[in-house]
């Protein structure tokens, strides 16, 4: 259980909860509080069935590219760390043109949810499970995650009365500080197994 929970939480702060709710804010604030809370639902819907192809087809795109999984987690730690820098220093907001349309998968799922960044670490995951157990166990605890970030979408108005716009970037800055200790591990562990082979 323990294992489950660290592993959820970890997820969560992939996928940038609060930099995607403060995202989501801006792109929808023409929309009415209906179309936001139905926008969320299939934001939620497309991020599980990306993270899903992702998470369980890590070892097919490895072996499909002979990439090794230590390899892909030196460089999706150093991506990780870049995207770390990026919420710490703040982005800026998009363009209300871009807020036109159906932006359930583009840009909101992909790539402001599930980046380059976050692309390589469920890659890098869900490759390392080491039975199938390990790996569905793991995918609960990322479709949890999921499910959690889609609850800050549908009830991000009430987020935003609560907490304002202030509290929702100081929390976008707390996981980028986050996301640069996961990159940090991710990129030497990656880096140790590369130079100390284990054995045989």
């Amino acid at each position: 259980m323990a294992y489950l929970v660290s592993v959820g939480i970890m997820f969560f702060f992939l996928l940038t909860p609060f930099f995607v709710v403060s995202m989501f804010l801006t792109m929808t604030r023409e929309r009415t509080e209906a179309e936001r809370r139905g926008l969320a639902v299939r934001v939620t819907l497309a991020i599980v069935a990306v993270c899903a192809v992702l998470y369980f087809f890590g070892n097919l795109i490895f072996s499909l590219f002979g990439i090794t999984v230590d390899a892909f987690r030196v460089g999706a730690g150093g991506l990780l760390f870049l995207t770390a820098v990026s919420l710490v220093r703040g982005s800026d907001a998009p363009a209300a043109a871009d807020a036109e349309g159906d932006i359930a998968v583009v840009p909101l799922a992909i790539p402001m949810t599930v980046g380059p960044a976050t692309t390589g670490a469920l890659l890098v995951m869900g490759a390392q499970a080491e039975d199938n157990f390990q790996r569905f166990a793991g995918f609960g605890a990322l479709a949890a995650a999921v499910v959690a970030v889609g609850a800050l979408l549908f009830l991000a108005s009430s987020v935003e009365r609560l907490i304002g716009r202030k509290g929702i970037t100081i929390l976008t800055k707390l996981t980028g500080l986050v996301l640069a200790a996961l990159a940090a591990q991710m990129t030497f562990a990656g880096a140790r197994n590369l130079l100390n082979p284990p054995p045989g």
